[in-house]
Parts: structure tokens; sequence; C-alpha cells
């Protein structure tokens, strides 16, 4: 009997082994059949019975690397006798690991609030996650829509952004519109191929499983069965954030991120985000988690540069306090 194994989403560098050693150790472990890799392929020959107990500790292997990210010989002789893995052990006892990133990294919950954004994603659908820069609000949103993904309780994963954070003018940029908007989706690039195989990740993007695209581009859909993240959402118009919110259909989960203090339009009190955490505030099913600076978790200095702008801030508003206040004694 003759039987192929297709291998998506997976690099042969990677999931083979250099020089083929876990592939060669898997046909050690398997010595009664005759097993072939070619490229993203197994052809395996042998009696139908070996090749199905075959195919079932083989599954296992797979289904490993999928969730984890990572594949050694250890762990293949691991999922061989026992059929789980010391990771699967671990990682099950630590509620704090949301998703392995690359080379078996784990993706935490590393603060109060991205353990909040972890606790409410699972009781609400649309959860509003603010406060300034470096505290993980989109990191942590876009690890458990990877989450999400790897467990099959969502079909697709959508990331935006406003594009150009005044008013998403791309033309002065060179290129075609890829190359225009490329730039302010980096980030969210950046965060998807922390957790994902590049070799996945491409497969991911090239069949639409995973979707990152500007605000204007989500005009007129549906988004269901979709983990939804909206990114900068400071800088998005009261219209445009109302237009997305409404973007949602059945089975989907909404993360909306943004930093009030940081928007960029050109006249900030028209803020959507900020008029939607207003209004939207005493629906059901809608959670808001408001980060600060001791979730920040880059490098040390990003704390202590958030600090001294609020202070800054502060100051100013006292000197204009003042100022009117000294502008209305006067008059009297």
């Amino acid at each position: 009997m003759d039987k192929q194994i297709l291998l998506e989403g997976i690099d042969p560098l990677e999931f083979f082994g250099i020089n083929n050693a876990k592939i060669e150790l898997i046909k050690k472990l398997f010595p009664k059949i005759n097993i072939v890799a070619r490229g993203n392929a197994l052809f395996v020959q042998g009696e139908p019975k070996e090749i199905k107990a075959f195919e079932k500790k083989f599954a296992l292997i797979l289904d490993h690397y999928y969730q984890y990210n990572i594949l050694t010989e250890e762990i293949i002789i691991e999922l061989m006798q026992s059929g789980v893995s010391s990771m699967e052990e671990n990682g099950g006892s630590e509620p704090d690991i949301i998703v392995f990133g690359n080379s078996g990294k784990p993706v935490r919950a590393r603060t109060p609030n991205q353990h909040r954004l972890l606790e409410e994603s699972a009781k609400n659908d649309l959860i509003f996650a603010i406060g300034p820069a470096g505290t993980g609000k989109t990191y942590t949103a876009i690890a458990l829509a990877v989450r999400a993904l790897k467990n099959k309780e969502i079909r697709k994963i959508i990331l935006s952004r406003p594009a150009v954070e005044a008013g998403e003018n791309l033309g002065f940029l060179p290129g075609d519109l890829k190359d225009k908007i490329d730039p302010y989706l980096q980030p969210l690039y950046d965060a998807l191929q922390d957790m994902i195989p590049l070799k996945k990740l491409e497969e991911f993007m090239k069949d639409g499983t995973i979707q990152i695209a500007p605000l204007a581009f989500m005009r007129g859909r549906t988004l269901s069965n979709a983990y939804v993240i909206l990114d900068e959402a400071q800088n998005t118009t009261i219209n445009q954030l109302k237009m997305f919110l409404t973007r949602m259909g059945l089975n989907a989960k909404f993360i909306i991120t943004g930093d009030i203090t940081q928007i960029d339009l050109p006249r900030k009190s028209h803020s959507g985000l900020i008029q939607a955490l207003k209004i939207l505030k005493k629906i059901e099913g809608i959670s808001t988690i408001h980060f600060d600076k001791k979730d920040i978790v880059r490098h040390r200095l990003v704390r202590d540069i958030v600090d001294a702008y609020d202070k800054h801030q502060e100051e100013r508003e006292r000197e204009k306090e003042k100022a009117e206040a000294e502008e209305k004694q006067g008059k009297k």
C-alpha cells in the first residue's frame, strides 16, 4: 500500500531537521514501513495496518508542530511513546500562556491588564483596550486571535488600522497601493511573524485566512466567524469607527486598541474612539480595559518617557487654569 501525506504550511528544513535528522528518527521508530520525504510531502509504503498506525502517530507530531511551532527529536520520542509531550503537560498548567510563538516560545499575559484582556475576551465579544505605547495592547490581542484560529474557534483573522494617521491620504507615497499601505500595517505583520511560522503565515495570507487591510477597506463588509482587531483607533473619525463597529457579524470577536493621548487627526476632539468610549460604555457585552504605565513592557525608558510627557501635560493644564483664573480676576 502506498500513501502520500501532504505537509501544508511547513518549512521542510525546520520540520525534517538538519540532514533530515528528525525524519530519520521517525523512520527508526517505524521500521516496518518505508518513509521517503520529498519537499512538502511524505511518501509511505507498507502494510495497510502498519500505515494506519503510522498515520495516527504522525498526526500527533503534526498537531504538536502546528500548536507549538517547534519539533525536536525529544518531542518526537515523547509523542511516539506516550502520545503527549512535556510541552503540552507544562503548557496546560500555566494559564498565563496565550499561545506558543515561533520556536515554541510562549506568548504570555505579562501584566495585570494583559491578564484582564485575556479574561475579558472569554466573556465579551467587543473590547476596547486603551492605553499608552508599549503596554502590549495590540500584541496581546493578536495572540488571542492566533490562539482562536489554532483552536478552530474562528475561520479568519482580520487586522486593520487607519493607513495614514491624518485621513488616510496615501497619494504622496511612492509605489502601487500595496507599497503605500504596507508601512502603516508593518507592526501587525511583525506581531504575526512572532507567532506563526513564515511558511504557514504566507499560506494564511494567500488564502485569506489572515487579512491585513487599512480601515477604508472594511466598508460594506460583514465580518463573521472572525477575530477582528482595529489598531490605532484613536486616529479614526466618528463615522469611520461607527462604520467599523457595525461590520460585526455572527461568531465575531472585535478588539479595538488605541492611545487617546496620541491623536493625530486634524481636530483631536473628533476622534471616533473618544466618542465611542462615552456612548457605548453601558452596553452589555462590551468591555473597556484601561492600560497604564505599569503595563509597559518595552525598554525601561519607554515608561519614563510616557511619565515625563504626562507630567508635562499636567503642568501645561495647571498653567492654563492659572492663566484663566488670573484673567477672570483682572476683569473684575
